[in-house]
């Protein structure tokens, strides 16, 4: 087994700390890779602190990771030592299953492995996510980042990138569409970048009238405040597409009004209590209103290749892990433009 240094929540209520774990030596089929950052997702927070419940402590979180190859198993073909690799949200899968088989390994009806706060395909060793220095993962589930991202803003990608970019694709957007985006946090500006970049003329609604500048900076066309009751008659009728990445508690009716004919809006957040939606909202013109979660392995590759190709990272901060207490907090308050990054050359190196 190889020991890496690692923070860690014991329980719920205690803040992370320093922490080792063990990961297993490589096989054939696997691949060990050097962390050189990792994205702070607010599941992160959510988790260790055990407010989705069902909690596996001690929990090493973290699930946007990159970093460098450091070994690969005699059976790798895809991945070479000193190459960028990443790791998203699922280290495993039955690989087998009819969505396994489709691409969605996300979805597999055997329980896909989560990176972190889950277990292995045997269902009883756990994993521990990118707050480390190394992770070992079979190569199926490392994702290659292309050289040309810039790896502390490409880490987020694996997790609020390819949320953002999944809907889109799924929902074909493209040029000359008029795409609305609900909220600017680390979704929404992804949102933004991508739905830009795809040539949609894209509208920004926000409950905070201070967010027009920042959202103008991403590359936003339009900026409306969604307190003021006008925006929904101004703009009713108006959208082909809605991405709403908000978490707390809104009325989808609303925003519904907003759709044009056989037009879409796709739940990206997910607010704590379900929220009530009329029939008519939907039935008169023809609207729908979906979900999307991440992608799977093949579609988050297409997303990297593609991010690299329209030159798209996150905006981050970068922090050492011993600030990670203190990010959660302002994560928690709404400080962060528009992702934490931790910096794991801030952490010791393994002793392996």
């Amino acid at each position: 087994m190889l020991k890496t240094p690692a923070y860690a929540a014991a329980h719920a209520h205690a803040p992370l700390a320093p922490f080792t774990i063990e990961r297993r030596e490589p096989g054939p089929h696997d691949v060990l890779i050097d962390i050189l950052y990792c994205g702070v997702c607010h599941s992160d927070l959510h988790q260790a602190r055990d407010e989705w419940g069902g909690a596996i402590f001690p929990m090493v979180p973290g699930h946007e990771i990159v970093g460098r190859v450091a070994r690969v198993g005699a059976k790798v073909t895809k991945l070479a030592v000193g190459d960028l690799a990443g790791v998203g949200c699922v280290v495993d899968s039955c690989r087998e299953c009819d969505v396994c088989r489709r691409d969605l390994e996300q979805f597999c009806e055997k329980g896909s492995a989560l990176t972190y706060n889950s277990t292995e395909m045997d269902r009883k060793t756990p994993t521990y996510g990118g707050y480390s220095r190394q992770i070992v993962v079979a190569e199926r589930f490392a994702l290659k980042v292309p050289d040309g991202l810039d790896p502390a803003g490409a880490a987020p990608l694996l997790c609020a990138g390819i949320t953002t970019y999944s809907p889109l694709r799924q929902w074909n957007c493209k040029q000359g569409d008029r795409v609305a985006v609900v909220g600017l946090g680390g979704l929404g500006h992804m949102a933004v970048k991508l739905a830009v970049s795809m040539g949609a003329e894209v509208t920004l609604l926000s409950t905070s009238p201070a967010k027009e500048a920042d959202a103008r900076r991403l590359g936003a066309h339009a900026f409306a405040v969604t307190k003021d009751e006008a925006t929904f008659t101004k703009l009713a009728g108006r959208f082909d597409l809605i991405i709403d990445t908000v978490s707390a508690p809104h009325d989808y009716n609303k925003y519904l009004g907003l759709l044009r004919v056989t037009g879409t809006m796709v739940l990206v957040g997910a607010p704590p209590e379900p929220a009530p939606v009329g029939a008519f909202a939907l039935i008169w013109g023809n609207k729908r209103l979906v979900g999307s979660g991440i992608g799977g392995l093949a579609e988050t590759q297409e997303m990297l290749d593609y991010c690299a190709a329209h030159g798209i990272v996150s905006d981050v901060e970068i922090i050492p892990i011993q600030r990670i207490n203190e990010a959660y907090e302002r994560l928690l308050a709404g400080d962060v433009r528009y992702r934490f990054v931790i910096d794991m050359a801030s952490l010791a190196a393994p002793t392996t």
